[in-house]
């Protein structure tokens, strides 16, 4: 069964974001009292190209079996620690198409719109972390493993425990791609 394990939110532009009991979201903005919730743009780098372009990076969600693969390359890494908002088991969220709907919990249902970027402030959280959260697949592309941003489509709260489901769009899908 696919979960949550885990909540974070932060009002402040951080790398980690400290674990809630519950989090509350948002319909069209994001997770309430954090502070990349909005219709606009609000990750920094982003906000310094275009504020004006949409948010398609409402919600984080990372998947915590990379927490494991990076515990057994000595790193330190939980819930919360790379910023994510939702901390998942048991789905596969970079194998899943754009578009895909996740239904959490009894109301929630957030839209995948693409990859979260790695940037220079994992190897300020840990030396080497960021090179260890990229990879290359059999043909040389490039393997970006620290998650997946989504929209709101209906709000709701989102706690530990969780169910996840997902629900494929139509064909033919469309891969995942840094947002």
């Amino acid at each position: 069964m696919s979960k949550v394990v885990s909540v974070s939110r932060s009002r402040a532009h951080v790398f980690s974001e400290p674990v809630v009991d519950v989090i509350e979201i948002v319909e069209g903005l994001g997770v309430d009292g954090d502070v990349h919730s909005g219709v606009t743009v609000k990750h920094r780098s982003r906000v310094a190209k275009d504020p004006t372009q949409p948010n398609l990076r409402q919600v984080h969600l990372i998947h915590s079996e990379l927490f494991a693969e990076l515990h057994q390359q000595g790193f330190e890494v939980a819930a919360g620690d790379l910023g994510e908002n939702i901390t998942t088991y048991g789905i596969a969220l970079l194998e899943l198409p754009a578009g895909t709907h996740l239904r959490i919990g009894e109301k929630v249902r957030l839209e995948v719109t693409g990859l979260r970027n790695s940037c220079i402030q994992f190897d300020r959280f840990q030396k080497g972390l960021m090179k260890a959260v990229l990879d290359r697949d059999n043909d040389g592309g490039l393997i970006r493993k620290t998650g997946v941003m989504a929209i709101v489509v209906t709000g709701g709260e989102v706690r530990t425990g969780d169910r996840i489901e997902a629900e494929l769009p139509p064909q033919p899908w469309r891969q995942l791609e840094v947002v």
